[in-house]
This record gives C-alpha cells, structure tokens and sequence, in this order.
C-alpha cells in the first residue's frame, strides 16, 4: 500500500515536472526569444514569481520519493529505474538552481522600467540552453519511473 501512495507521488511529481518544463520549452522560450530585451525583463520578471518556490518543491520531493522507492521496490530492474529517477530530477534540480537560477537573479535585479545597463548582456540563449538540458532530464525521470512502477 505505501508503495502505491509512493508510486503516485512519484509519478505525478515527476510528471508535472516534466510537463511544466516541456510547456515553457514549447511555448514560453520562444515568446520570450522574440521580444525585445527590455519587454523580456518584464515578461520574464512575471513569469518567475510562483514558479521559483513551487517547482523545487515538487522536483525534490519527486527525487526523494523516487529514492524511497528504489530501495523500497520488488525485484532490481524496478529498484536502478527508481534509483535512474532519483538521479535524473536531483539532476534537473541541479540545472535549475547552478545554472538558469543564476541568470534568473539577474535579469530579477533589474528595473524594468530603466534603460538597461550598457554592459547588459543578453542570457536569453544560456537560459535556453539550460532549460532544455533540464526538460530533457525531467521527460526522462517520468519514463523511467513510468517503467519502474509497471513492471
């Protein structure tokens, strides 16, 4: 039964993570591309503000149920697929808080309503990037915790 309740925490946490990064891959990235830089400050400085403290929630809580349910599984297939899991979201967590994190922090210390600085230097292509490492790692915990809870 705990491995039940775990498998849908697990599953559901890791594919929200997935879903939400594959959404703004697809939609959001190339909005954000096409728009000048002092619009893409202000765009992106909304976008932020109920993403930042929702996602890590759910990634790390994903990560470590994944982990309980690698040492938890029946049988050593379901156990590496759940400890794959573990990795890969500790991974997209990793992405997002070494990598886009930092570019966030700064377009964030921006006033979006002031010329920007003449150093100013674009990270639209960096963010993107990084983003795309994390959605891949994220679209391959869901299918590898998808395996481990079927078989």
């Amino acid at each position: 039964m705990l491995d039940n309740a775990l498998g849908v925490v697990a599953l559901s946490g890791s594919g929200i993570t997935a879903g939400v990064l594959l959404a703004v891959a697809l939609s959001v990235v190339p909005t954000l591309r096409a728009v000048s830089p002092p619009l893409y400050v202000r765009i992106h400085q909304l976008l932020g503000r109920n993403w930042d403290p929702t996602m890590p929630v759910i990634v790390l809580t994903s990560a470590l149920t994944s982990l309980v349910l690698a040492v938890l599984a029946d049988g050593a297939a379901a156990r590496v697929l759940f400890a794959a899991g573990t990795v890969l979201l500790v991974a997209v967590s990793g992405v997002s808080h070494l990598l886009n994190v930092p570019l966030n922090r700064q377009v964030k210390s921006l006033d979006p309503d002031a010329p920007l600085p003449a150093d100013w230097r674009d990270p639209r292509a960096e963010w993107r990037r990084w983003h795309l490492l994390r959605t891949a790692l994220a679209i391959a915990a869901v299918l590898v915790n998808a395996t481990a809870a079927v078989i």
